[in-house]
């Protein structure tokens, strides 16, 4: 399953930064994939946590090439994965 190899590749990473990958969803909508992470921390996250979660993980996820079609990394944080 795609999400589990994608968790399996990132949450050391992604720890190591100081944030916690709390969910990994692969969707399509409208014929587009969507890898979404979703983060958490102590306090309140903002969109730079986001983009330095993002520039952590997509050159390992070019490099680890898990995914064959192409697709949107969403990067986002727990209060907004939860709507």
């Amino acid at each position: 399953m795609i999400e589990e190899k994608v968790r399996d590749l990132l949450e050391k990473e992604i720890k190591k930064a100081g944030y916690i990958l709390d969910k990994v969803t692969y969707t399509k909508e409208n014929k587009v994939w969507t890898l979404t992470l979703i983060i958490d921390k102590e306090g309140y996250i903002n969109i730079n946590d986001c983009l330095k979660v993002n520039k952590i993980v997509d050159p390992l996820l070019d490099e680890a090439d898990l995914i064959s079609e192409s697709y949107v990394l969403d990067v986002c944080s727990k209060e907004k994965g939860s709507e």
